[in-house]
């Protein structure tokens, strides 16, 4: 009896050493309390000022992503990896972030010239020091296991141009809905996406990671037929979106804007 209440309360306090997901409340908080959203969900801002004040909370659950294991992860669902993967990567972000504010107007500022800060190994996670390209390219992107094009508006870059940072954590039970969520407010944005001058614009997201988009998502096998699942979010006519699944419609690239995404900003 005795043994069965241990583990009982070794699991409420440690799941991620017994095979469970983690709990991702404190970084769901940290989220809630200093994350501001713009109308619709387009754009988000970071009171990075405020978060530094937290920072012990954040390396708190920061630790806790660290101390999950390679098999314990491997025991989870899909969704499970990909929401734990999603909020590593955003919290890492924001840590990084927070090791040069104030005195930072980008991300890219953190980089040199022969690395870019995507690539700077920091980050213990799943066994190894980690790079936020590794998060992104090798763990979610890297796998066929997950196959979710939409990722890309959930990962944030901290910057004015990326997809806005949510202000809640990723949870596997509501993935897809909140997947769903930053993609329809992020292609409904139209300072980045939709028709100008007879043009589609998009944003930059979707040339540089083509190949994501052509994959067979929901049928999906070829960016124009990606983009069409969400012509209604672009602001497409019937027969603009017919245009666009024949081929008649340009497409063409708006401007990223690399300016950290900070409320004092």
């Amino acid at each position: 009896m005795f043994r069965t209440v241990g583990f009982i309360f070794l699991m409420v306090l440690c799941p991620a050493l017994y095979g469970a997901d983690i709990s991702h409340s404190q970084w769901n908080q940290l989220l809630q309390d200093h994350v501001r959203m713009g109308p619709r969900g387009q754009q988000s801002q970071v009171d990075y000022a405020a978060m530094k004040r937290n920072e012990a909370v954040l390396d708190e659950y920061l630790a806790r992503l660290a101390a999950v294991s390679t098999s314990n992860f491997a025991t989870w669902s899909d969704d499970s990896q990909l929401a734990f993967l999603i909020n590593a990567y955003n919290a890492w972000t924001v840590k990084l972030i927070l090791s040069r504010y104030p005195k930072i107007d980008s991300i890219k500022d953190i980089g040199y010239f022969w690395s870019s800060p995507w690539k700077k190994s920091f980050i213990p996670l799943l066994g190894e020091n980690r790079s936020l390209d590794d998060i992104e390219h090798k763990l979610i992107r890297g796998t066929a296991r997950y196959g979710e094009p939409r990722i890309h508006f959930a990962v944030n870059c901290a910057s004015i141009g990326c997809p806005a940072l949510a202000n809640r954590a990723y949870k596997a039970e509501t993935l897809d809905s909140q997947l769903e969520t930053a993609t329809r407010n992020f292609l409904s944005d139209r300072r980045r996406n939709g028709i100008s001058k007879g043009v589609l614009l998009v944003s930059p997201i979707f040339k540089w990671y083509v190949q994501d988009f052509s994959k067979g998502w929901q049928g999906a096998r070829s960016l124009r037929e990606y983009l069409a699942i969400y012509a209604k979010a672009l602001g497409l006519s019937d027969g603009e979106k017919a245009q666009l699944i024949s081929g008649s419609l340009a497409i063409d690239y708006s401007k990223y804007d690399w300016a950290l995404n900070d409320v004092g900003k």
